[in-house]
């Protein structure tokens, strides 16, 4: 079947068009046509009418929304957790853990790889991303205290048995943790540091091993100073680390969100959500890791201690909407940081552009950045009419 998205504004890395069209055949992109060019006849044919066309978001480190939290592990939580990141834009996630048991974290794996096996109707999971468990007690945000642990690459080799694992966030410092890095990246695994109270020497030891991530950069790790630099300082001078960033602008402030975006190559940086189940619904007390937290005023906070955020209930679009009016960036730049760096980071081929030869992913956006289809493998499985 052949599908033409016609009268778009394509906006894909580098790539800023007016009136183009897009062709799709067999879930994947075959030709992009300039303003003016004559068109093929097609099975189906979707009019923009002029809307952005942008590759469908990646996000790699999102809990849950819509009531349900990806550790619940029944089917319910995943599917309804999946189709509604669809309503964001969302065409491949990575379903994140928080600190929790072995078992829980098994059933959760379990239930992916059952969404996977029966073709789930929402983005696509190529993996999960593991984060908490192996981290500093010291740092522990919004993450259950009663199942921390050290590094263990025999239980995440376990875990990855069940579900493929792309990504363990974890405090570098703690017990092996430097060596760590080395062990996941050999079984195929993306190791990411966050939760940590790491000093610059115990950064760099990682870095040594292949570390080359940090999740959530800024919150709940160590901050710069001008005795000691910490993973801040490590995030803002290490040109080739991928730098996760929650532009909520309540994680991170404007001013600092524009200081990254100035410092750091726009290649390396990630907008993600870091959602938990409170997303998506009204204020009230939900539960993250076991604990309870409260949404309000636009805020998840740890119920016992309100002074710590309980991930967030950002979207994606809201992401680079907000990122596009706290930097004034081109969109031709930004929109590298929604998909196609996480992609890059990952090592998932042929996602996060709109070229010839890559999958049909693809959401419609209004002026205001509101999701109005997405489409993934070029099926269209949301609409927001």
């Amino acid at each position: 079947m052949k599908t033409l998205f016609r009268d778009a504004l394509l906006i894909s890395p580098d790539v800023e068009l007016e009136g183009a069209s897009v062709l799709v055949e067999d879930k994947v992109i075959r030709r992009i046509y300039t303003c003016g060019e004559k068109l093929p006849k097609t099975d189906r044919v979707v009019n923009v009418q002029g809307d952005m066309l942008v590759p469908g978001f990646i996000d790699i480190h999102t809990h849950g929304c819509a009531g349900q939290d990806f550790s619940y592990g029944t089917p319910e939580a995943i599917h309804t957790f999946a189709e509604n990141k669809l309503k964001e834009g969302v065409t491949t996630m990575l379903p994140t853990t928080s600190t929790q048991s072995e078992e829980t974290l098994a059933n959760a794996l379990k239930s992916a790889a059952d969404y996977v096996k029966n073709g789930g109707k929402g983005p696509k999971m190529p993996g999960a991303h593991l984060e908490g468990v192996f981290i500093n007690p010291k740092c522990l945000g919004a993450q259950n205290p009663a199942y921390l642990r050290n590094p263990d690459i025999q239980e995440v080799l376990r875990l990855n048995e069940i579900f493929p694992v792309k990504k363990v966030s974890y405090a570098v410092e703690m017990p092996g943790g430097a060596v760590f890095a080395a062990e996941l990246l050999e079984h195929g695994v993306v190791p990411s540091c966050v939760h940590s109270a790491a000093t610059y020497a115990q950064f760099t030891e990682a870095y040594e091993h292949g570390l080359r991530n940090l999740s959530h950069f800024c919150n709940q790790m160590t901050p710069l100073k001008h005795r000691e630099i910490g993973l801040v300082g490590a995030g803002l001078m290490h040109e080739d680390l991928y730098l996760e960033l929650i532009c909520d602008t309540l994680h991170v402030c404007p001013d600092m969100l524009n200081l990254i975006f100035q410092i750091r190559d726009m290649n390396h940086i990630m907008i993600i959500t870091d959602s938990v189940e409170a997303s998506g619904m009204p204020e009230g007390e939900y539960r993250l890791a076991g604990l309870p937290i409260i949404l309000k005023d636009g805020a998840v906070r740890v119920k016992d201690h309100p002074e710590a955020l309980a991930g967030s209930v950002l979207t994606m679009n809201a992401a680079l909407r907000n990122a596009y009016e706290v930097t004034g960036y081109p969109l031709k730049d930004l929109i590298k940081t929604t998909s196609w760096n996480q992609a890059q980071a990952l090592g998932l081929e042929k996602v996060g552009r709109i070229e010839p030869g890559y999958a049909a992913d693809l959401a419609i956006l209004s002026g205001d950045f509101e999701v109005e289809n997405v489409f993934v493998d070029g099926a269209m499985l949301y609409s927001a009419e």
